[in-house]
């Protein structure tokens, strides 16, 4: 049977933030996962306590969480390569591997930033890679992996395939004695950058850490749209991932009344 898992920050939005677990439990879902989920990379103690209540009170794991990722709103796309908040990017380290270790969450996605007109490429590149060496090593000790994700609709966000985030896996690895940095193959990132997510899974598989679903045109429910979620599945069973796949998509209309492919699958 699939595992399958919620994104309660695209999914049940209809619900307060600290609503949505419980919200995910009620409609038949084994697990959740969040973008990160407060307005700074360093929240008060006390809305951490709120937030880990919420999710131990909904009895359903919390497998997936994102670092701090800037105003996303805004456009930002995460903070790993943001050359000049270093500080705030390791600060905001320290609050997700506590999170990690009260909840048992082990996988955590650092989006890796988008350009910067005043930066050069290799900085922001060394940027990357020394703020990935600091999570990655806070992260051994709760036994957690960092996950790096192509992203798309992000015009300067610079890993758009599977092949340009192994790549920076590829040197992180080359340079440190760390091996717990991960590919996220959202497969609809992948497809909608022209990356074909059976062939990357499949030319990938020791890398793949964690897999995210959503259908293509639109973002929305499996079966809205092009993508051969057959294939996807075929594939993540040949390759033999036993992990959660993620529910990351924008529903067409109330979360619940867009679940029916959660029986099928």
């Amino acid at each position: 049977m699939m595992k399958l898992a919620a994104n309660c920050s695209l999914l049940f939005t209809e619900y307060p933030v600290l609503s949505r677990p419980d919200a995910a439990r009620e409609s038949g879902f084994g697990a959740i996962e969040f973008w990160w989920p407060f307005p700074t990379a360093a929240p008060s103690s006390g809305d951490i306590a709120e937030f880990c209540t919420a999710v131990e009170q909904s009895g359903l794991p919390l497998i997936g969480l994102n670092f701090f990722a800037g105003d996303m709103g805004q456009g930002d796309r995460g903070a790993l390569s943001w050359t000049g908040r270093e500080a705030e990017f390791r600060d905001n380290v320290d609050v997700v591997v506590a999170i990690g270790e009260q909840l048992g969450t082990r996988a955590f996605n650092a989006l890796y930033g988008n350009r910067l007109d005043t930066v050069s490429f290799g900085a922001q590149r060394e940027t990357a890679l020394e703020n990935l060496d600091y999570a990655a090593g806070a992260l051994e000790k709760i036994g957690g992996t960092v996950l790096l994700e192509p992203v798309s609709g992000a015009p300067r966000y610079p890993l758009l395939t599977a092949r340009d985030v192994v790549n920076v896996i590829d040197e992180f690895e080359a340079t440190t004695h760390r091996r717990n940095v991960s590919l996220l193959a959202d497969v609809y990132h992948l497809k909608v950058n022209g990356d074909d997510p059976v062939a990357a899974l499949l030319t990938y598989r020791d890398r793949v850490g964690h897999v995210q679903v959503a259908d293509a045109p639109g973002r929305h429910e499996p079966g809205t749209g092009t993508m051969d979620f057959d294939a996807i599945l075929a594939t993540l069973d040949q390759i033999g991932y036993d992990s959660w796949v993620a529910a990351e998509y924008i529903p067409s209309g109330p979360t619940a009344d867009g679940l029916g492919w959660l029986g099928t699958w």
